[in-house]
C-alpha cells in the first residue's frame, strides 16, 4: 500500500473518542432508564452524546486532506459536550439532587481511573506519562466500561449523572490537548495543499537532477535564510503577487523569512 502524505483515522485507539464513547454508552442508558422517552430532552442528550463521538472520528478521517476540517469537527465535538454537561448540571438541579464538587473524594475517584492503567505513547490525545505497554487504550469497550460501572450503573441517578459529568470533563480536557496539537501542527507545516504542493515540487526536482532521495519529499525544501528552519510552499492571499506561490517559513509569524521559487 502507498504512503499517504498525511496519517487519518486511528480514532478508535484515541483516549479522547474512547472516553467520548463511555460518554454516548452512558448517556444513552442513563436516559432510558431516568428520561420520559417522549421527552424533547432525551433527544437532545443523546444527540449530543453522539455527535461528540462521531464527530471525532469524522475529524479524524479528515485530517488527510484538510486541517481546517479536522480542527472544525473536533470543535463541533468539543461544542456538543459542552451541550451535553449543561443538560446534566440541569437534571441534578432541577431535581435538588446534589453535584459532586470537583474536588471532591467522589470526583477524584472517577478522575483517577485512567490513572489505574497506562498511557499508550502514540495517543497525543492522552496528557499522561507513559510509564510501560499496558494502556487504558488498548482495553476493550466493555473493559474500560467495566472500570466505571460501579459509578454508571449505579441505581441512583445522582450517582450516574456525576459520574458522567466528571467524564465529560475528562473528553473536553483530552478534545483541548487535542485541538492544540493539531493547531500546532498547521502552524508549523502547513495545510494539506501546502504539503502536497511541495512533495510535488521535491519529486519534480529529483526526477530532474536524480539526486534527491525519492523516499523523503522534503529532500528539496529548502531551510530559512534567516533561522535555519524547514520552510513549507504558501500561496499568496492578497497584494500584487496574489496567486503566486512561495517557500515561507514554518516559524512564521515569530520569523518572517521568504525564498521566491
Amino acid at each position: 500500500m502507498a504512503k499517504r502524505l498525511r496519517p487519518s483515522g486511528g480514532y478508535r485507539k484515541t483516549a479522547s473518542f474512547q472516553t467520548a464513547t463511555i460518554v454516548y454508552d452512558a448517556t444513552y442508558w442513563f436516559c432510558e432508564r431516568f428520561l420520559d422517552s417522549r421527552s424533547r430532552t432525551v433527544d437532545q442528550m443523546v444527540q449530543a452524546a453522539r455527535s461528540g463521538r462521531q464527530n471525532i472520528a469524522e475529524g479524524s478521517r479528515a485530517a488527510a486532506t484538510s486541517s481546517q476540517t479536522e480542527l472544525r469537527l473536533l470543535n463541533v465535538a468539543r461544542a456538543s459536550l459542552e451541550e451535553l454537561l449543561l443538560d446534566y448540571e440541569d437534571f441534578l438541579r432541577h431535581r435538588r439532587l446534589p453535584q459532586w464538587a470537583p474536588d471532591s473524594p467522589e470526583a477524584r475517584a472517577v478522575r483517577n481511573v485512567p490513572y489505574t492503567v497506562h498511557k499508550d505513547p502514540s495517543d497525543p490525545s492522552d496528557p499522561r506519562d507513559p510509564k510501560d505497554s499496558a494502556t487504558l487504550t488498548t482495553l476493550t469497550d466493555q473493559q474500560r466500561w467495566d472500570l466505571y460501572s460501579k459509578w454508571l450503573d449505579h441505581a441512583q441517578p445522582a450517582v450516574r449523572a456525576n459520574a458522567v459529568i466528571c467524564l465529560i470533563h475528562q473528553a473536553n480536557f483530552l478534545l483541548d490537548q487535542q485541538i492544540a496539537a493539531v493547531e500546532t501542527q498547521f502552524v508549523e507545516s502547513g495545510g494539506y495543499s501546502e504539503q502536497l504542493a511541495a512533495a510535488r515540487l521535491a519529486e519534480r526536482n529529483r526526477r530532474k537532477n536524480g539526486k534527491a532521495d525519492p523516499s523523503d519529499p522534503t529532500d528539496r525544501i529548502p531551510t530559512c535564510p534567516q533561522c535555519g528552519k524547514q520552510m513549507v510552499l504558501r500561496t499568496a492571499k492578497t497584494g500584487r503577487n496574489a496567486g503566486r506561490q512561495f517557500w515561507g517559513c514554518t516559524g512564521y509569524p515569530d520569523c518572517m523569512g521568504v525564498t521566491n521559487l
